[in-house]
Order: structure tokens, then C-alpha cells, then sequence
């Protein structure tokens, strides 16, 4: 039954990653600047855009929980697949970055296949990590994703006691040219282990989320029709121009699920609820914020990324 979940979970991403519709382009989040007689003179990176573009992209991408806040045992293994629905704020003008050139949808979606293994180590009380990789529906990104988790408290299921977990993780971005995106996270989570009917187990749970958001911006070419090594288009190559490095973007999380086990099988449901965001990218030497449309990139960017939701589904094997 494992191997047939593993090759079902193989067949259905690559055929659901030939869609191209949430790809990013980068280059849209500029302004052209042209002379008096109309003429580009010169592309400006919108920084304010970028650094909103990313903060919510960085939540639909991040690292997944989908777990209690007990460990799977040091001689416990999990596999899981799972599905995400993240909403975002489809009205930013930032979102005219997808690729898609039709209405930008209230929500993104993502597929996956995670697997995770208990261990033993001294001093350490209990420990888990786990690994998997996560695509985005109708896009060729895919992210790989790497955690630990220790439990501090966790065992105590005849008492009053709930388990306590805590846990760094990080995603990477990987399928996308001009963007390089890493998301780290760390966790704090507290569930209860309840048995019902002798039979099945339950584990409600709740924690927090830090999210930090690091964006990395390639060399960006706002004219990829126009080849600079045909006669005439040399001074094309001059409109290329990069995000310059932004601060870390910072998003909260507040986390709601439960899993449900019966023998093997597992069924665990999340909720997941992002702040808005509110961090800045303050850059050394100027006070100026940035605005729609800004004619420099010497400007401080103020996260603007609304408040997100997130519904998560996972089923597996535990053994």
C-alpha cells in the first residue's frame, strides 16, 4: 500500500507541473523610463512590489508543518502527501507578476510528498526530521524543504500534560530563473494525544510560526524578445537591472489542526493564519519610502502583503 500511495503521489506532480500560469516574472515589477520623445532610457525595479510579492509568495511556499507536537518515536517512520490552499491579495498590483495573463486567482495551491523518521541523540529527549518537496499547482516551481523537531515534553498521555515541540525548518525555491527564495521557520507547538474508542487516536494541536523570508534577485532582462548581439541592439543589454539585496521579511503564523490515526493510516487537517506584513527594508543612506511607480530603487520598502489563510490536508502512513 506504501508503494502504491509513493508511485500515485510521482505520476500526479510532474503532469500537474507541465502548467505555466503561476510562473513569476520578475521583470514586470518595473517602470520604464523613457526621454522626451519617448524613447527607454532606462528600467527602475519597484522595491516596494518585490518586497510584497515575495511575503506572500514566502507563505504559500513555506515550510509545512501537518504534524503534533509529538515526534513519530526514535523508531518511527512517516510518509505523507498532501495539499495546501493559501489565499492572497489577487487586487496587489504586485500579482501582475504571474505568468498567467487572466484574472489572478483569491488563492494558490500546492501539492506534496514529505517524509519523516524519529531519532535518538543524546541529551536530547526526542528528536524528528523530516524532508520533502512541495510544487506550486499551475507553475513549474518546485520547493525543497528540510526540518527538526525536538519534543521537550511529550509521552505523558495519562496525565493532564499537553506535549511540547519545538522546530526549525527551511524552504527552498527552486525552478525559477530570476529569483532565488529561501523561507526558514521555527515552531512552537503544543498538542494532546487522545485515544478514542481504543481504537483510533486524536491529536489536536496549536503553536506558533515565525516565518523569515530571504529574497535573492538574479540579473533581470526586461526585453528577453530583443537579442543584444543582433546589429542595432547593443545598448539593449543597459536595460538589465537587479533587485538589489532586501532586509529579511518577517511573517507570523498562528497554527490550528488535528490528526486523526487509525493502525497505520493518518489523516491530519491545519489551519494556518499569516499576519499581514509589516517588516522594512531599510536601506543605508536614504529616508525615502518607496511609492507605486517609484523612480529609484534607493528607497525604504515597507512589507504591504495583507493577512493570509491556509487550509492543509495530509494523508499517510505512520509506522
Amino acid at each position: 500500500m506504501l508503494r502504491r500511495g509513493l508511485l500515485l503521489a510521482l505520476a500526479l506532480l510532474p503532469s500537474i507541473a507541465s502548467a505555466d500560469d503561476n510562473d513569476i516574472v520578475i521583470s514586470r515589477l518595473a517602470t520604464r523610463v523613457t526621454d522626451g520623445t519617448g524613447n527607454l532610457t532606462g528600467v527602475v525595479g519597484q522595491n516596494l512590489e518585490f518586497r510584497s510579492l515575495v511575503s506572500q509568495l514566502g507563505v504559500v511556499l513555506a515550510p509545512r508543518l501537518l504534524t503534533p507536537a509529538d515526534t513519530v518515536g526514535f523508531g518511527g517512520f512517516q510518509f505523507s502527501v498532501d495539499y495546501a490552499s493559501t489565499t492572497i491579495d489577487n487586487d496587489a498590483p504586485y500579482w501582475r507578476a504571474r505568468q498567467g495573463t487572466g484574472s489572478t486567482p483569491g488563492s494558490l495551491s500546492t501539492v506534496g510528498v514529505f517524509a519523516r523518521k524519529g531519532l535518538w541523540f543524546l541529551p536530547l529527549p526526542s528528536m524528528e526530521v523530516g524532508v520533502g518537496a512541495v510544487h506550486l499547482v499551475d507553475s513549474h516551481l518546485w520547493t525543497g524543504q528540510l526540518y527538526a523537531k525536538v519534543g521537550l515534553v511529550e509521552g505523558y498521555h495519562q496525565l493532564p500534560i499537553p506535549s511540547v515541540s519545538v522546530r526549525g525548518a527551511v524552504s527552498r525555491m527552486m525552478q525559477q530563473r530570476d529569483l532565488d527564495l529561501t523561507v526558514a521557520s521555527l515552531d512552537v507547538m503544543l498538542s494532546k494525544h487522545i485515544g478514542v474508542g481504543g481504537t483510533w487516536m486524536l491529536d489536536p494541536y496549536a503553536g506558533w510560526n515565525l516565518l523569515m523570508i530571504i529574497p535573492r534577485s538574479e540579473v533581470i532582462d526586461p526585453t528577453p524578445d530583443i537579442d543584444p548581439l543582433v546589429a542595432g541592439n547593443e545598448m539593449d543589454s543597459d536595460l538589465n537591472f537587479v533587485f538589489r539585496e532586501q532586509d529579511t521579511v518577517f511573517r507570523n503564523r498562528i497554527i490550528l489542526g488535528a490528526k486523526l490515526k487509525y493502525y497505520v493510516f493518518h489523516l491530519t487537517i491545519e489551519a494556518q493564519f499569516a499576519l499581514k506584513g509589516t517588516s522594512k527594508d531599510d536601506r543605508t543612506g536614504t529616508n525615502e519610502a518607496c511609492m507605486a511607480a517609484s523612480a529609484t530603487a534607493n528607497c525604504d520598502a515597507t512589507d504591504t502583503a495583507a493577512a493570509q489563510r491556509t487550509l492543509s490536508l495530509s494523508t499517510g502512513f505512520d509506522f
